[in-house]
């Protein structure tokens, strides 16, 4: 059962993280700010999650799993009553930086976790389930949180993360064993990995990969108002559309990581992408074009998880935990690199030039995973 539970839990910070983009035409329109603005909400929570996930994994390295993972989802928990309550975009902030200390804890202690309890031949298919989370996030929460957002008011989406945190702490407390510890990390773990260039620039690909999808996805509600008149139903369907296709690629990723190797993976979907999100840009097009579309790019986009942990378990070793936490924080910072570059795009450009900036920015993506896979141990370089 410590499989499916760490996998439920991490829905339920899928949900919590990502919740903003389906609610940012009715939170903006409440708290009077723009679309654009609202979004930077992602970057406060993403910035905070970057910086203090790595630390607070440290910190806590001699502490049993159980209570850090209880902890942080705890800490998940009582940001998003904050949020709910909130009276302005300030208190948000506040909540929202609460949120990512609690993820950012719990989130790749789980992931380190997994991948130390299965062999080297399992890993990427377990760590794929463990992040298929995430993936069900894309698929049922995003889109189940825009639906009550338009529908009831956007606090609304933020009760409905408090009502599912609150038997996932209870499960993780049940099911995760007593006691379960591994070699501890530390600050000078933490030191020690952040000096290790080669080893940080693989990591940064996460960032790279992410951030040029998220100039297109932070924004995907303006763009399909904007260029295909959706409104509620229509925004919500296209969320759901695009986590069905979050679900498939995570399934698939943990497979052909296993048998084609991480690099050959990581270079297939950059392709992809780079063909796919530029057709964003051709808005507006037929309703069952763009489901299509949004499939397909969904499911290249979301598949690179399992291969890019896989590959970063292998070179870390004993200080895995230290390196998924990074890998972890690196996810935030792609999306609140691309939030802010889809933001200053959006401003200038309109919604019509996104899907060419994220192209572009996933050309960029695969120019460093080569150069960072040249860089790896040739023991490291495929598998």
């Amino acid at each position: 059962m410590l499989i499916p539970v760490l996998t439920l839990s991490n829905f339920l910070i899928g949900v919590g993280a990502f919740i903003i983009i389906g609610m940012l035409e009715p939170l903006g329109a409440d708290l009077s700010v723009t679309p654009a603005q609202a979004g930077q909400l992602l970057t406060v929570y993403a910035m905070s999650y970057a910086v203090l996930s790595p630390m607070l994994v440290a910190m806590t390295g001699r502490i049993g799993r159980r209570r850090v993972m209880a902890l942080g989802l705890s800490m998940f928990a009582l940001a998003a009553l904050l949020s709910a309550l909130a009276p302005s975009m300030l208190m948000l902030d506040a909540a929202r930086v609460l949120a990512a200390a609690g993820a950012g804890l719990f989130t790749p202690v789980a992931a380190a976790t997994a991948a130390a309890l299965y062999p080297p031949e399992q890993r990427a298919r377990v760590l794929a389930m463990v992040f298929f989370g995430f993936s069900v996030a894309q698929v049922l929460g995003v889109p189940a949180g825009s639906y009550i957002a338009y529908t009831f008011g956007w606090r609304w989406g933020f009760w409905s993360v408090v009502a599912l945190a609150l038997p996932c702490i209870s499960l993780i407390w049940i099911y995760v064993p007593v006691g379960l510890k591994f070699q501890p990390v530390t600050l000078g773990d933490l030191r020690s990995t952040l000096g290790n260039f080669r080893m940080m620039f693989a990591v940064l690909f996460t960032s790279t990969f992410l951030g040029a999808t998220y100039i297109l996805f932070t924004y995907m509600a303006p763009v399909l108002s904007e260029t295909m008149g959706y409104g509620r139903d229509g925004v919500t369907l296209v969320l759901a559309v695009t986590g069905v296709g979050a679900v498939i690629g995570n399934l698939a990723s943990g497979l052909l990581t296993d048998r084609l190797g991480w690099l050959r993976t990581l270079v297939a979907l950059c392709l992809c992408q780079i063909v796919l999100l530029p057709m964003f840009s051709l808005l507006p097009m037929a309703d069952a074009a763009l489901m299509v579309l949004t499939v397909l790019w969904s499911m290249t986009g979301w598949a690179f998880m399992a291969a890019q942990q896989s590959r970063l378990v292998g070179l870390a070793g004993a200080q895995a935990t230290v390196v998924l936490a990074l890998n972890a924080a690196a996810i935030y910072v792609g999306a609140a690199i691309g939030s802010a570059i889809g933001g200053w795009v959006l401003a200038r450009a309109g919604v019509t030039a996104l899907g060419i900036a994220s192209g572009c920015g996933v050309a960029v993506a695969l120019a460093h995973l080569l150069l960072s896979a040249r860089m790896s141990p040739k023991h490291a370089s495929a598998t």
